[in-house]
């Protein structure tokens, strides 16, 4: 199968995505069902608003953040750390951030990976065992992992080649939660069973959204159809690259930097709005499968996952209306209105830059910066580098000096991230599945916890601030 053009599966797929296309009307096509909808829409835009004063007199934190915008602690967790201040007498100093995986700073890591191809591995192993792998049991996970990373050719044909989607993290929970099917033991929540089903998603992740991006070519881009099958021996980064490409041929440093970008995006801190799902989904006792799917539907959103998408937009909108790329002024009066809300997508953000935790650096982005520079001078592209680290630079002051941030502004993991894909070859469409590859390794660790030293479901509170009214008949109605 690999490295063929599949002509088995085409015909009939294509059938059934012509069907369905002919079976679904959209409701702009349903004459008087679209004018009813209206009306049902109007009278929504009554309902459902709530004075954001409230929040305040009832103390409540919106979105589980403090005044502060710091995060409401909800659990508890061995498997990463975030560090943003030091304590000097007494007193909270913002410092350059530190990440942790089960208690060793990632800097740490990487720099002990050097040299080696299996880093996002290691470090998953790191994750879900709570420490580095000796060499010989190392080689055991690998061994199991090599083995998991299958799909088998009815699979690929009756799920992944099935209604392809131009949003492939779509794709992605519509099979992650399809396997649920072709597992004997899918219900099973014991430590051991929730380990072999996250090592096999693990494994099957990178496949799932590989094959998911030449489907989407194959029936909504009219291209040949061309799948790959991952090479025993290789990493999880050297594999997706053969995988993506046709010739199936990278560099060693385009191996390498993927790598990095697989660790850095494995976990964070558990505070994140996706591993938070994971605890939340985890404690009801549901499937393996039903907790990884709502993970992913989490990360999708474009103020988690997909920030570095807006990222990219930015900078194709930089690239197209900046002459002069060398211009620090010129560069300064853009981002000024970009800040402004006069040009691009009129949010007033610059994308990239800022985050929620870190204060004056987000230790991912500066060993993520790192290695971009590293690849752009293989690819000859140290122009385009330049130009992102003056964007980097001038809008981190920009945003200072308007907002008055006295805590620190720093750019985050996205600002470098999505040039990095880009300077691999890897389409947008992937950016966001990529993140999820990565991050289920973290997913896998925060759930085997969850369900290792918890039996209490996670059960929040919400303040009713509406009326109580009295029931009326419809005849009464007004």
């Amino acid at each position: 199968m690999a490295g063929s053009v599949l002509h088995g599966a085409d015909a009939a797929v294509q059938e059934d995505e012509t069907m369905a296309e002919n079976e679904m009307l959209s409701l702009s096509e349903m004459g008087d069902i679209k004018s009813d909808f209206d009306y049902l829409s109007g009278e929504l835009e009554k309902n459902h608003r709530i004075d954001q004063n409230l929040y305040l007199d009832y103390d409540v934190k919106r979105g589980l953040r403090d005044a502060n915008g710091k995060g409401v602690l909800t659990g508890l967790t061995e498997v990463s750390d975030i560090v943003q201040y030091d304590l000097v007498d007494g007193m909270q100093i913002p410092c350059d951030g530190r990440l942790y995986y089960q208690g060793i700073n990632v800097v740490d890591l990487i720099r002990g990976l050097e040299g080696r191809r299996f880093g996002f591995e290691e470090t998953t192993f790191l994750l879900l065992f709570g420490r580095l792998p000796k060499e010989e049991e190392f080689h055991r996970f690998l061994n199991v992992c090599e083995g998991l990373a299958e799909l088998g050719a009815r699979f690929v044909r009756d799920v992944v080649m099935k209604a392809s989607n131009g949003n492939l993290m779509n794709a992605l929970q519509r099979c992650v939660l399809t396997l649920y099917t072709y597992d004997d033991d899918p219900d099973n929540c014991s430590a051991e069973n929730v380990l072999r089903q996250s090592m096999e998603l693990i494994t099957k992740l990178p496949l799932i959204a590989v094959y998911s991006y030449h489907s989407y070519l194959h029936f909504r881009k009219d291209e040949a159809l061309v799948i790959r099958n991952p090479k025993k021996g290789l990493s999880t980064a050297e594999n997706i690259l053969q995988m993506l490409r046709p010739d199936g041929a990278y560099t060693e440093l385009e191996a390498k930097v993927l790598d990095i970008a697989l660790i850095l995006h494995a976990d964070h801190g558990g505070g994140n709005n996706s591993t938070f799902t994971t605890h939340v989904v985890s404690s009801s006792g549901t499937d393996t499968y039903s907790s990884v799917a709502a993970s992913i539907g989490s990360l999708k959103g474009p103020r988690h996952g997909g920030a570095n998408l807006k990222v990219q937009e930015m900078f194709d909108n930089l690239f197209a209306n900046i002459s002069d790329l060398e211009n620090e002024d010129e560069i300064e009066t853009y981002l000024q209105k970009i800040l402004d809300k006069k040009v691009f997508d009129g949010s007033g953000l610059i994308y990239g830059v800022g985050h929620a935790v870190y204060t004056l650096s987000d230790p991912r982005e500066v060993i993520l910066k790192d290695y971009a520079k590293k690849l752009a001078a293989e690819k000859g592209m140290m122009r385009e580098f330049a130009f992102y680290d003056r964007v980097e630079r001038i809008a981190i002051r920009l945003i200072t000096s308007q907002r008055r941030i006295h805590k620190g502004v720093c750019a985050n993991v996205d600002f470098y991230s999505g040039f990095v894909y880009g300077m691999l070859g890897i389409p947008k469409e992937l950016f966001t599945p990529l993140f999820a590859i990565a991050r289920i390794s973290g997913w896998s660790a925060h759930r085997l916890e969850e369900i290792m030293n918890d039996d209490k479901i996670v059960r929040p509170a919400f303040k009713y601030v509406g009326r109580h009214v009295e029931y009326v008949p419809m005849e009464e109605r007004v």
